[in-house]
């Protein structure tokens, strides 16, 4: 059986993105998956992550019979900032991933990472072949970073790589400068799940009382979303209701949004029954905003939204979405998007449903996962 340790970007719980879905779907393979690390002064900024600091110690999860999740210890911040910390970091880091390896008896492990960091620990963990799964430009996020050391690393660590895979054409022409070894497969959808959102649901109970048409939006709520578009829509439409699913961020201004009475936060959801939301929705809205982050992204929910079969609003970003254009309506101001959201009121007959549908099925998981699989094959990492 094939042995894979996989250093994410992403804990295993509560929301499953690329890291994930590409572990879940490998077959034939025994993993361990481990948690990123968070940093000593985490909990300052935001208390939920305060458990982080010993989780590490618990014995392991089994998400599935092939796959154990740990969590990494904790490390000192300001390692994007500078190479000497996240040197320390890794080394700490290997030394106990290397001690979960010898626990499994892991040998000839295919070493599978998300993040440039691992530049520093590559080196320290053995392994047989290594991949570098790029799923974002990691020296765009801001924040304590020195972007031109992240950008080093990363490089760095593609020179290393045996393969690279990308979730944007513009991240793998970056990295096949360092390893011409790469291959750009963008993120997916969990096409079996969301499909149900194209057949009636159950009406979950915090949707009881939103008149329609909703237009409903799901995911991070984050710095990188056009606000702004919501809120000229919501101030001009006060008929129109607007649904937010998922996690409000530390350091986000959401203050004018929740003061209007047509705009719904309901919190996180569990993946398994966002279909039953999205079945509500009388459009679903891809609102990233411009920067250098959100062009280069690979839209997790996008597909998600295709599989759902129902119409898609959607600024221009990132740049991937473009291709679906005739498919879903488009917006690059508040006034546009407004626009949108009338037209796309109206995009719901049969045959633009099922091309919709079809689309998403064309981005599976199972789809990407195969790809990416066939690749590494071909090459007899895997």
């Amino acid at each position: 059986m094939r042995k894979i340790v996989c250093l994410a970007t992403s804990p295993w719980y509560p929301i499953p993105t690329r890291k994930q879905q590409v572990m879940s779907r490998i077959p034939d393979a025994e993993i361990l998956y481990f948690d990123p690390s968070i940093t000593y002064i985490a909990p300052i900024k935001d208390k939920a992550a305060q458990p982080g600091l010993t989780n590490y110690k618990k014995a392991g999860v089994h998400p599935q019979e092939n796959i154990t999740v740990y969590a990494l210890p904790p490390v000192l911040p300001f390692f994007y900032k500078f190479r000497w910390v996240n040197k320390l970091n890794q080394q700490k880091i290997a030394r106990f991933v290397r001690e979960k390896m010898r626990e499994h008896g892991f040998e000839d492990a295919v070493l599978w990472v998300y993040s440039p960091v691992t530049a520093d620990l590559v080196d320290l963990v053995p392994h047989k072949a290594l991949v570098y799964d790029c799923v974002d430009r990691h020296s765009a996020y801001g924040g304590l970073m020195e972007p031109a050391l992240v950008d080093a690393m990363e490089l760095e660590l593609a020179g290393k790589a045996d393969h690279v895979f990308a979730t944007a054409d513009a991240l793998a022409e970056r990295l096949r400068a360092a390893q011409p070894k790469t291959d750009m497969i963008p993120n997916g959808a969990n096409f079996e799940r969301f499909v149900q959102a194209s057949q009636p649901q159950p009406l979950p109970e915090d949707l009881r009382g939103i008149p329609h048409p909703v237009f409903g939006f799901v995911g991070a709520l984050q710095s990188c979303i056009e606000y702004e578009y919501l809120e000229a829509a919501a101030k001009a439409r006060p008929d129109w209701s607007f649904v937010l699913i998922g996690k409000e961020k530390p350091g986000v201004d959401l203050s004018a949004l929740h003061a209007m009475p047509n705009v719904h936060f309901l919190g996180l959801k569990p993946n398994e029954q966002l279909p039953q939301y999205l079945a509500y929705f009388d459009a679903c809205l891809n609102l990233f905003a411009k920067s250098d982050l959100s062009k280069d992204v690979s839209p997790l929910k996008f597909y998600e939204y295709l599989a759902t079969g129902r119409p898609i609003v959607s600024t221009k970003q990132p740049d991937q979405i473009l291709q679906y254009a005739p498919l879903i309506e488009i917006a690059d101001s508040p006034e546009e998007f407004i626009s949108a959201c009338e037209k796309s009121r109206s995009d719901t007959t049969p045959e633009r449903i099922a091309a919709r549908i079809e689309a998403g099925r064309a981005c599976s998981w199972d789809s990407r996962v195969a790809q990416m699989c066939g690749i590494l094959e071909g090459q007899g990492i895997l």
